[in-house]
């Protein structure tokens, strides 16, 4: 390969040629080449100079990775991780304020701090409203309501009715379903304006339907009966009516206790859909034996057997369709659901036939781990890492976030893959760590509505979580759960426990109900040891370079609480103010 090609190198060449051909033939005179001509070429120009890189704004990006470490908290208290929030948002604050100039050394750093005290107190506030262990956990609205409250539907097409007829010759049913034109008028329904609410119910209760089924098999149950959660709750175990019936089988709590299901302040196994599902399978063998007849057995499922005999007593017929034909013997709502539930029946065993598109849900892979101690939910779902809703949802019958605080053993439901962390970590664990209850220590003279009154929290409530009546009597020296939130406080460090004591003696000495949220971050933090700590009040002189912040950490408490007692409607504070401050006593200020 040549390697110097080019116009002169050529010439060189010619030259030698010529000058060995002149050595050998002397005779011969061979023309000279002129000398070659070098082209000059232009020398490329210079790249333009880049523009200079300015300089990296440290406060830009300080405020930038302060503000995530806030988003990351936020997140936390989503996933209901209260600790790992508190961590999250107190490295937000420690990172602005260990800026070499400090916090307000800068407009921005100034501007960005005040305001990442303002949210962090509201997140704080707001955990301490809604993040309380022993509130009850949310429902959604029963699917019978809204069925019930439909307008009576219009007649069937003619070919949803030829489609139901081909459905009732083709198909074999284990319970009578007459083609009447009220069940045609529910079937047009289900495959036509409420055709997403059936697909929804459908995919939802494939995880369910075999359980059912197997149950009722067990019992010589009709499999068909399968499908009423379809219309009472659309398989939704959280559901809850405006009669306050709960869960798949959709059961008054009288309903539920008779039928061996459990039902008190901390368990409500209505939500739990197998036991649920054996209580109903025990019922509606109990109701068909009562009527002998599975229309008036459904009939009476809604509106009670009691109410179903009077109106076969007083229009003197036995058949459901003849008694519900005029609105004389039985309400509109126990007259529509047995047509309901039938043409849900049709509808659900063919779905295709009726343009039905079923996506199912598929059941989730679990363990189960036994407690032997009293747990929060938060607690648990933080050590596993998994959100604290998919620890509810697994476990539907916890009325609370925290299980029974009576029960020695219980099974919780908890992700597959993470019983054996889970167990690690409560073989280390102390009971108080598990879960951090509030406690109160009965006086002479205390009564369940004086404590009540004292401690803000309902009558009713402080009764049930203890297990006693309303009227109970009480020893001294008994000890009581207090229904209120065993805080994990936000953005204020770890702090020591105070008894419920220390609130009393605190309100009586401020005049301020302990049921406040602000006041409460003060006076529940989590109870680590059982040594009642009495809270001590300071006065601060805010020192040059001080922030509400740093003085709520140096004296263990929340800024929050600090803003409360003070009346400080912002976060400025001024040199030489004065500040008022609760702090439990032994508490050392750093």
């Amino acid at each position: 390969m040549l390697r110097g090609g080019g116009p002169a190198c050529i010439c060189v060449c010619l030259l030698v040629a010529a000058g060995c051909a002149s050595r050998t033939t002397p005779t011969a005179v061979a023309p000279v080449a002129p000398p070659p001509v070098e082209v000059a070429v232009a020398p490329e120009p210079d790249p333009p100079p880049l523009p200079p890189i300015p300089p990296v704004d440290s406060v830009d990006n300080l405020i930038a990775e302060s503000t995530r470490r806030f988003d990351a908290g936020q997140r936390e208290v989503q996933a209901g991780h209260l600790e790992a929030a508190r961590a999250e948002f107190n490295r937000a604050l420690e990172m602005v304020m260990q800026w070499s100039g400090g916090p307000r050394s800068d407009p921005r750093l100034r501007a960005h701090f005040d305001r990442l005290v303002e949210r962090i107190s509201a997140v704080e506030i707001l955990a301490l409203a809604e993040g309380d262990g022993f509130a009850e956990q949310r429902s959604e609205p029963a699917a019978i309501d809204a069925l019930l409250d439909t307008p009576d539907p219009t007649v069937a097409t003619p070919e949803t009715a030829r489609r139901a007829e081909s459905d009732l010759e083709s198909t074999k049913y284990d319970i009578p379903i007459p083609l009447n034109p009220r069940v045609l008028s529910y079937v047009e329904l289900f495959s036509g304006r409420l055709k997403g609410y059936l697909q929804d119910g459908l995919g939802r209760g494939a995880r369910y339907l075999p359980m059912v089924q197997e149950v009722f098999r067990a019992e010589g149950l009709p499999l068909d009966l399968a499908y009423v959660p379809l219309v009472e709750s659309a398989f939704k175990p959280s559901a809850l009516s405006r009669a306050k019936a709960r869960g798949v089988w959709q059961f008054m709590s009288g309903t539920a206790l008779e039928n061996g299901l459990q039902y008190d302040w901390y368990i409500d196994e209505r939500a739990d859909p197998e036991k649920a599902t054996r209580a109903a399978a025990k019922y509606l063998k109990t109701l068909y034996e009562k009527f002998g007849d599975w229309h008036l057995a459904l009939a009476s499922y809604n509106g009670g057997p009691g109410r179903v005999q009077r109106s076969m007593k007083r229009s003197g017929r036995d058949d459901f369709w003849d008694i519900s034909a005029t609105s004389r013997f039985l309400p509109r709502e126990t007259r529509n659901y047995v047509p309901l539930i039938l043409a849900a029946i049709i509808v659900a065993r063919n779905p295709v036939q009726y343009g039905l598109e079923i996506t199912p849900v598929e059941e989730p892979l679990t363990d189960v781990v036994r407690l032997t101690a009293p747990a929060d939910l938060r607690r648990v779902a933080e050590w596993i890492d998994v959100p604290v809703q998919v620890l509810q949802d697994l476990n539907p019958e916890l009325r609370r976030w925290t299980t029974p605080v009576r029960m020695t053993d219980y099974d919780l439901t908890v992700p597959m893959g993470k019983a054996e962390v889970l167990s690690g970590r409560l073989a280390d664990a102390s009971t108080e760590d598990l879960a951090p209850l509030n406690r109160y220590s009965v006086r002479k003279g205390d009564t369940i509505a004086t404590i009540a009154r004292k401690l803000k929290v309902k009558r009713a409530d402080l009764a049930q979580a203890n297990y006693l009546s309303e009227r109970a009597r009480l020893a001294a020296g008994q000890q009581l759960i207090i229904p209120r939130a065993p805080t994990l406080l936000l953005a204020s460090g770890d702090r020591s426990e105070s008894d419920v004591d220390a609130v009393v003696a605190r309100d009586a000495e401020t005049g301020r109900g302990s049921g406040d949220p602000v006041v409460a971050a003060v006076a529940s933090p989590a109870p680590v040891r059982r040594a009642a700590v009495e809270p001590s009040r300071v006065v601060h002189r805010v020192k040059r370079g001080e922030t509400l912040f740093s003085i709520a950490q140096k004296y263990n408490t929340s800024v929050a609480a600090v803003r409360q007692i003070n009346k400080i409607r912002g976060t400025v504070i001024k040199v030489g103010q004065r500040l008022t401050i609760d702090v439990p006593r032994g508490a050392q200020a750093d």
